[in-house]
């Protein structure tokens, strides 16, 4: 009985020695055990799932609800679904139908991100349909992330994309003519500052990816790049972790590396809606004009929960998942 007494105890010393060795070189690294526990692959319980921003978000998840309901990848789902709204000429923040710079030339943005941390983005680039594609290109064919201007058209036209025709859709020729009249430039919130689709997603292997694409902000000096093709801000994907996109004044964004920062804030053990709004806080702070911004996130997690929250009412985001039919849900916001 002594000994098994002491074998116990012994056994007990040996558990507290290791957990305290762990919990030591975790708070070494700038990790919580709660953290690091959150990092460890999990069993999602609602995927395949995929998120988009607007609601021109719901057309874009169903593009991409066609490739994740037949277990393919997060990667093709999420290039699938962003395609759709950059093919839609109506559209006024994405794609050639967008609203253009004050030149009246329509330069688009996109990135994209896979499961293994792999990206590719375009910036500034002109005539080509769907820049999403282009960008996956980036991330497949070549050693870099980002090709801009001139050289990003170069790059697609040698890759077989076709050079459309500069021409302004009938509805952003119309808004344009009128905005020289006085060419003043401030934005209206939720208006002409949504100038994204983001979409995250997590397909039925529970690997994510994401993309984001633009416009850019309408009437933006020629040569201006938001934060959709920069990996971090716009749109930021950790396979172990969760995934966020972002949507707004790209500027605001940028500044805190929005995406990134969301994603690091689940990685510290905070749910996806927690994450959201600590980010949209930091916006907050670091932007004293916030009332005349618009910023939301978006994000999701390697369990299937998902956040959303943003600086002013307005935001809203479209949801598809195995539980929930594609619907359009209104964001929470930091000014209610």
């Amino acid at each position: 009985m002594q000994y098994l007494l002491i074998n116990q105890l012994m056994e007990t010393r040996r558990s507290f020695i290791k957990k305290t060795a762990m919990a030591s070189a975790l708070m070494a690294i700038g990790l919580s055990e709660k953290s690091f526990a959150s990092s460890q692959p999990n069993n999602a319980l609602n995927k395949p799932i995929v998120l988009s921003t607007w609601k021109h978000g719901l057309a874009a998840n169903e593009g991409a609800w066609k490739v994740l309901v037949a277990s393919g990848k997060s990667i093709d789902a999420v290039e699938n679904g962003v395609k759709i709204t950059e093919a839609d000429f109506t559209n006024l923040s994405v794609g050639l139908g967008g609203l253009p710079d004050r030149d009246g030339f329509v330069t688009l943005d996109a990135s994209i991100m896979n499961e293994k941390s792999q990206c590719g983005a375009v910036a500034f680039i002109e005539q080509i349909k769907h820049p999403i594609s282009v960008a996956r290109l980036v991330m497949e064919k070549t050693p870099h992330i980002l090709l801009v201007g001139e050289g990003a058209q170069q790059f697609a036209l040698a890759n077989g994309f076709k050079k459309e025709v500069q021409k302004l859709s009938p509805e952003a020729e119309k808004q344009w003519k009128e905005w020289l009249k006085k060419s003043e430039y401030i934005p209206v919130i939720n208006s002409e500052n949504h100038d994204t689709i983001g979409m995250i997603a997590m397909d039925s292997h529970g690997d994510l990816s994401g993309a984001c694409t633009t416009s850019g902000l309408s009437y933006k000096l020629h040569g201006r790049v938001g934060d959709s093709p920069i990996i971090g801000a716009g749109m930021y994907i950790d396979n172990e972790i969760g995934a966020a996109c972002a949507t707004g004044v790209g500027e605001a964004v940028m500044r805190i590396s929005g995406s990134f920062l969301v994603v690091e804030l689940m990685r510290q053990g905070l749910t996806p809606q927690e994450a959201c709004i600590k980010a949209i806080e930091r916006v907050v702070a670091k932007n004293p004009n916030y009332k005349d911004l618009q910023v939301g996130f978006l994000a999701l997690n390697k369990k299937g929960e998902t956040g959303a929250f943003a600086i002013q009412k307005g935001f809203n985001y479209a949801l598809c998942s195995k539980e929930v039919p594609n619907n359009l849900i209104d964001s929470k916001s930091f000014i209610d």
